[in-house]
């Protein structure tokens, strides 16, 4: 079963803000200005990650366990490309420590939660060499969790990046966007068109909007799911670019899981999109794992392959102790990725939140 960040109970808390209140500062961008989000795939600069796991939302059993898991994968990730991690002040030494002598940089900053996926800027460029990161006022997924401190992250990241940060009246995560860098993205109506982010926004305003921060020519919609967990169906955690043309898919087998029927019919839309180029699109799927490692299953576990994360010259993968399933999405993704090296890492603390790798990182373009 593919199950996602669910709500947890110590976590109910709204942020001290609400979407009126979030600043919204920078740059406006026009429909000329020729901003484009690359594919995850292109040359990254640097990873964007937050060691920002907490007590009061992780609780005391999973929050060692989670920060080793982020230690582990911006480590792992830093043998590729740099990382810069934000942290908390009072959590600096820890994360020191498990970070050990990796080149890690740690950024000081306040935070609610560690999903930088989500809280961070979706970085865009254009073909001056210009870069800048889009802003999409995080409201802790529809007001589900305290989001006051996480609501800045965007602007701190571009801020420490050098960047401009541009403007937009849409609320939604990043990741919800899933792009092949030539004009083509997925996205899941059950996040992106959720009254509790965009309340009157129809499909073809928040299209509009979209095409005109990312350079999108094509949005091939996905029904998702809404309620389910804390994010109403994230994208990533059902289909992914591999590059242009081709992605990868998820699909639950499990007939009593609520995503079954979602990624049965997600694999049916898929199998008959073409991309802003007018191409079949090339699909390969991915399924759950049958079993996993027993000290953190729980039913929040989210059990899936596809929330990797593409880096310079590697691909970062979660295993989960089901040695057959582990080594067929190993190969799967060895064959999308024949050039880079695919790399599984234990994650079970994480997963046991509902997350995976992809939700805690965010990719900087190099220009």
């Amino acid at each position: 079963m593919i199950n996602r960040r669910h709500f947890l109970s110590s976590s109910l808390l709204l942020g001290a803000g609400s979407l009126l209140s979030i600043p919204r500062l920078g740059l406006a961008a026009t429909p000329n200005s020729g901003w484009r989000m690359p594919d995850e795939g292109d040359p990254h600069l640097r990873t964007w990650m937050a060691f920002g796991a907490s007590k009061s939302i992780w609780g005391k059993h999973l929050l060692p366990e989670v920060r080793r898991n982020l230690a582990t994968i911006a480590t792992t990730i830093a043998r590729y490309e740099p990382v810069s991690m934000l942290v908390r002040e009072k959590d600096a030494a820890i994360a020191t420590r498990l970070l050990g002598s990796s080149a890690v940089k740690l950024v000081i900053t306040p935070l609610d939660d560690l999903w930088m996926r989500d809280t961070g800027p979706v970085f865009v460029s254009n073909t001056k060499g210009e870069k800048a990161g889009i802003n999409f006022n995080f409201n802790g997924w529809g007001e589900k969790q305290a989001f006051a401190r996480d609501a800045k992250v965007a602007a701190r990241v571009t801020e420490e990046a050098n960047v401009a940060m541009l403007e937009t009246h849409l609320v939604l995560e990043g990741g919800s966007i899933e792009v092949d860098g030539q004009g083509t993205a997925i996205i899941t109506e059950s996040c992106v068109l959720n009254a509790n982010r965009n309340p009157g926004v129809s499909k073809a305003a928040c299209e509009a909007e979209l095409k005109r921060l990312l350079g999108l020519e094509k949005i091939i919609w996905l029904p998702g799911i809404k309620g389910k967990d804390i994010t109403d169906g994230h994208t990533d955690f059902y289909a992914r670019f591999a590059k242009p043309g081709v992605v990868v898919a998820g699909f639950d087998p499990d007939p009593k899981s609520f995503d079954h029927a979602v990624t049965k019919r997600h694999l049916d839309i898929l199998k008959t999109a073409t991309d802003a180029q007018g191409r079949r699109l090339e699909l390969a799927v991915m399924q759950t794992p049958k079993k996993v490692r027993e000290k953190y299953a729980n039913d929040d576990f989210a059990a899936g392959y596809l929330n990797f994360y593409v880096c310079n010259g590697a691909v970062i993968a979660p295993e989960f102790g089901d040695a057959q399933a582990d080594q067929a999405a190993h190969d799967t993704l060895q064959a999308l990725f024949p050039s880079r090296e695919i790399v599984q890492i234990n994650i079970d603390g994480i997963a046991a939140g509902g997350g995976g790798i992809h939700c805690t990182t965010q990719q900087e373009p190099a220009v």
